[in-house]
């Protein structure tokens, strides 16, 4: 677990006249999440690092995008401070773009790099790395509209149109992504690189990031406790958390509050929300899924693991509650960033 009190991963948006505002403030709201909205919403705390993002623009000042609906930076060039991370995000390209359009924010971008900050960029946002000769030498990718115009232009940049992220230069300092849509694939990157894999997972299932074919279940998570102030199932509640592999917890449970089984079943689902079993199972699978994400247990053993003698009923089960097989789940979440 990442200390809390670690400084926060600072990432600096560019913005200019011709980007575009739905990845800006798609990575925007992304990254505003790391370190605490999990929390909000599962109670769980991870101790994940947080990330602080600011939108920067060449004078501080709001203006229209490139179609329409205005950007307001929160900072200027000359006002931002040193970051962590710099990502140019997707801009219109005019074909008679001039070299000096861009002088300001590649000066800028020049001093963030010297400073030892990632440089990374979205779809086109790469025209204004490869502008700032930042990317000579180096392999890199971007739309494949742009493809011609690096190949004319930019003719020292080792062009790798297939690629949807191209990590390069030492220490992978520079990295840059392929279409409009690749800014997820990026974001998740670079969380896992700076906060984890396990916080890019939890990202990941809170905004839905990647492949969604199996449907929405995949993504969920037990959602935070109910508060209550039923004392009596709030200790059976705190018994549970470390005892939720025993046999017969909900029997378990029953005995240790001294109330009627029908009593304990009534006051449990009034104070959590769940029936004692539902609220059982619900806890084994959240495990099983941690395990399935960081191990490679096999599923008969995660079974075990979680309180199933039968490896078969777990599989069912665990399929109800995520839409998936616990094989699948792996594949999906399992190092997948």
């Amino acid at each position: 677990m990442t200390p809390t009190n670690n400084p926060p991963v600072r990432v600096s948006l560019l913005a200019l006249a011709e980007s575009s505002p739905a990845v800006l403030y798609g990575l925007f709201e992304v990254f505003q999440a790391v370190g605490s909205m999990w929390r909000e919403l599962t109670g769980e705390d991870t101790g994940s690092r947080r990330w602080e993002a600011r939108i920067v623009g060449r004078d501080g000042t709001p203006f229209a995008s490139a179609i329409g609906p205005p950007i307001t930076p929160d900072t200027s060039l000359v006002d931002s401070s040193s970051c962590d991370i710099v990502i140019v995000t997707d801009l219109a390209l005019a074909a008679d773009l001039e070299p000096g359009d861009w002088g300001a924010e590649i000066a800028w971008l020049r001093r963030r790099h010297e400073e030892g900050a990632l440089l990374c960029s979205v779809c086109t946002g790469s025209v204004l790395l490869a502008e700032s000769g930042l990317l000579d030498g180096l392999e890199a990718t971007t739309h494949w509209s742009a493809t011609a115009m690096f190949r004319e232009r930019y003719s020292s940049v080792r062009l790798r149109p297939e690629r949807i992220l191209c990590p390069a230069g030492a220490g992978h300092s520079i990295v840059t992504s392929g279409g409009p849509g690749s800014w997820e694939d990026l974001a998740l990157s670079l969380i896992a690189r700076f906060s984890g894999q396990a916080e890019a997972v939890r990202i990941a299932k809170i905004f839905l990031l990647g492949d969604r074919s199996d449907g929405q279940l995949v993504f969920s998570a037990m959602g935070r406790p109910r508060s209550h102030g039923d004392a009596v199932i709030g200790d059976c509640q705190a018994w549970l958390a470390d005892n939720y592999a025993r046999p017969h917890p909900v029997s378990r449970m029953t005995q240790r509050s001294g109330l009627a089984e029908r009593t304990f079943k009534r006051r449990f689902k009034a104070a959590t929300g769940y029936a004692p079993v539902d609220y059982v199972q619900a806890l084994r699978i959240e495990e099983a899924k941690q395990i399935l994400e960081t191990t490679g247990e096999p599923t008969d053993g995660v079974a075990h693991m979680v309180g199933y003698d039968d490896p078969a009923f777990f599989r069912r089960l665990f399929k109800r509650r995520t839409g998936v097989t616990p094989a699948r789940y792996r594949q999906r979440f399992r190092m997948a960033f």
